[in-house]
């Protein structure tokens, strides 16, 4: 018998599912933060961004790298689990090692006097932005599958990009985060009706994964537009 998707579930079974995935998508969200809290309270992000800024571009050219690499291979893989042991499994390498990526990021934030403000505001902005992607794709009931195509090109754009920057040292700036800010809210939409439209309602796990994933990368890109908008 074939699997049937979200979309095809019975209504509570619908309801369920989307209950508990966004509720792992926000525990998700929270392990992160706790995981950050420890590296930074016991001295081991000053380890590893210490060795992410002596190591200059290329330092920054392996964790942008990592960063989307990670992503897309902790997506694939734990999407094709059944195991919900898995599942978890996946989710939970994936928030650790985000957790470590996020470190240099975060450790250059730590250099402006507002700290605390630009990680709130960073935060606050990321969490507002995705729940209101999360209502446009839920009430307007639209299939984003079409933006699929789109995101795989821009993508790949993005990382070349990236990987130019950090060869041959010129800075990426404000217009291409906005442009990567825009690049994940698509992701959240398109991700929003991939899980509903491929996903089992056993994959709530994985679809947190999925969701978490393009959380993290809007985090990162609005993070890093708060902190250039705080140096001016």
């Amino acid at each position: 018998m074939p699997m049937l998707s979200v979309a095809q579930a019975p209504a509570q079974e619908r309801a369920g599912f989307i209950r508990k995935t966004y509720v792992h998508v926000a525990g998700a969200v929270l392990a992160f933060a706790l995981v950050e809290y420890i590296l930074f309270q016991t001295g081991i992000a000053d380890v590893i961004a210490a060795a992410i800024f002596s190591s200059g571009r290329i330092g920054w050219l392996v964790v942008m790298g990592a960063f989307s690499l990670i992503g897309w291979m902790a997506r694939g893989l734990t999407a094709k689990a059944d195991n919900e042991n898995l599942q978890y499994t996946g989710l939970g390498i994936y928030i650790l090692v985000q957790a470590f990526l996020f470190v240099p990021l975060i450790a250059q934030a730590q250099l402006f006097p507002n700290t605390e403000n630009i990680l709130t505001t960073a935060a606050g902005l990321t969490l507002a932005m995705f729940g209101g992607l999360t209502m446009i794709a839920f009430t307007t009931k639209k299939d984003f599958s079409f933006l699929g195509g789109f995101l795989r090109i821009g993508g790949f754009v993005a990382l070349g990009v990236m990987v130019c920057g950090a060869l041959f040292g010129f800075n990426l700036g404000l217009f291409f985060s906005a442009a990567m800010v825009a690049f994940a809210s698509m992701a959240i939409l398109y991700d929003t009706s991939k899980v509903m439209k491929h996903y089992s309602t056993r994959h709530h796990v994985a679809a947190s994964l999925e969701l978490f994933a393009s959380v993290a990368l809007l985090f990162w890109y609005v993070l890093r537009i708060v902190m250039s908008m705080s140096r001016r």
